[in-house]
Parts: C-alpha cells; structure tokens; sequence
C-alpha cells in the first residue's frame, strides 16, 4: 500500500487498514502477531491491565496506537466510567465503545451507545463505537462526534464472516466517516470481501487467536486487507449476467 492511501481516525493517519484485537491471545502471542500483522493499532480490555506483571501494555510494542475498549460494560454509565479509567491507565483518547447487555448472542445496544459517544466526544475521546449496523442510529453517531463507525459483520466470536453485509453496504454507501467491520470475520477472504465492498478497514481477533499459527494467520490477513483496498480503489470490472464476452477479440478466427 502506498503512504498517499491512509485511514484517518480522529485526524490521527494510518497506513494499515488492519486493526488487531487482542482479547484472546496469550501474551507471547501479541508482538509476534503485530509483527506479521503490521497492524499499527491494538485493543486493549480495561480488565488486561489489572496486574503489573500481566499488563497488556508491556506487551505492546513501541510505535503502536492503543485502542481501550469498553468490553463488559452493560450500559451507557458504565461504558462512561470505563473508557475514563482506561484513558488514565493508557494514556489513549482512542476508545472503542462497546455495550453489550446481552449475554447470549452479545449484540450491542445501539441506544446505550448513542448516549455514551454524545458524553465521551464532549469530553475529547475519539470515539470508535461498536453497533448493529443501522443507518438511522449511525447517522446520529456522526452527528453526535463518533470519529468511526463500526458495525458487527457476525455475532462476536463466531467467525461467521459478512451476514449483515447488505447492512454493512448501505454504511458504506452513506455515512460519510471510515466504516470498520467489526465482529465475526473469520477468514482472510472475508476481510477481502468486506475491503473491496469499501469499508476503510478490517479488525479481527478470534479468526487468528483461535488459528493453528497465529503469526501466519496474522500475515495472511494483512494480504487479505491491502488486497481487498487495492481491489477497490483499482474498481473492479463489469459483470455480465447473461451469456459471455470473449476476453480475447474474435475479428479473424475462422468459424467451422
């Protein structure tokens, strides 16, 4: 990818499209993840930095953006005092704003989260907020100072890939800050398919926390993420629905 093609986030610029969750590895795991990865930006869950000798952020190489979530909160409330704590243990104005009462299918509450992005966006946080893809509830977020939107490709963790990808479109289509797919892409072909769709970037975590080799995984991810940009800013080809277009001009070909 070239410097000229960035994801700005809040006015920060970023040459990788690729953003690493980091709720599921084992610690030894991460650098080496970051490295193959080349991601520039990392989650980072409140309850990771309980500990000095388990803290998340001795792991995170130098260089990389830190990106506290607001994971477990339940309401708009404590989404609030979360993402306070984590801006004073991190360092960070980054936060990505989850709410998520329930606990079955962790869907997030888009109304929860409505509230809390009006309240941290007044206060100087660069507001990533995590959502059921909705155009109406994304359109408020906007308006209410998110610097992202980020819509669920598939319930948490079940590396289910695009099934809102209709919903995921429209974002695209419509709103006018970068849309990340969030939440259930499970394979690089899928971070492809979201990537050519148009959405500015990818974030994974379960699909290479559960790999056999996560490094590897890692890599082919960011393959996967710059192959789907360069796709569509390259504007992919028509497609002919019925019949076929020779690729080869037929002017001259003798007919028997």
């Amino acid at each position: 990818m070239t410097n000229t093609d960035e994801l700005i986030i809040g006015g920060h610029k970023f040459t990788s499209r690729f953003i690493l969750g980091s709720g599921k590895y084992s610690y030894d795991l991460i650098d080496s993840a970051i490295n193959h990865a080349k991601a520039q930006i990392i989650t980072m869950a409140l309850r990771r930095t309980n500990t000095a000798e388990e803290n998340i952020l001795n792991y995170i190489p130098d260089g990389i953006t830190i990106l506290p979530n607001t994971s477990g909160s339940t309401d708009a409330e404590e989404a609030i005092r979360t993402a306070r704590i984590a801006r004073e243990l991190s360092g960070s104005n980054f936060i990505k704003l989850e709410v998520v009462p329930d606990k079955k299918y962790l869907m997030p509450d888009n109304y929860e989260t409505l509230k809390a992005t009006e309240v941290l966006a007044n206060e100087g946080f660069i507001v990533m907020p995590y959502i059921l893809p909705d155009l109406n509830v994304a359109r408020q977020l906007v308006e209410a100072g998110a610097a992202t939107v980020m819509p669920l490709g598939a319930p948490i963790g079940t590396n289910k890939g695009l099934a809102t990808r209709d919903l995921i479109q429209i974002l695209i289509d419509e709103i006018d800050v970068p849309i990340i797919v969030d939440a259930g892409i499970g394979r690089p072909s899928q971070a492809a398919d979201a990537m050519e769709m148009g959405a500015a970037a990818i974030m994974a975590n379960t699909s290479m926390a559960t790999a056999g080799n996560i490094p590897l995984m890692a890599e082919a991810f960011k393959l996967a993420v710059e192959a789907g940009r360069k796709a569509f800013l390259a504007k992919p080809g028509r497609v002919i629905e019925h019949g076929a277009v020779a690729s080869s001009p037929l002017t001259g070909v003798s007919e028997s």
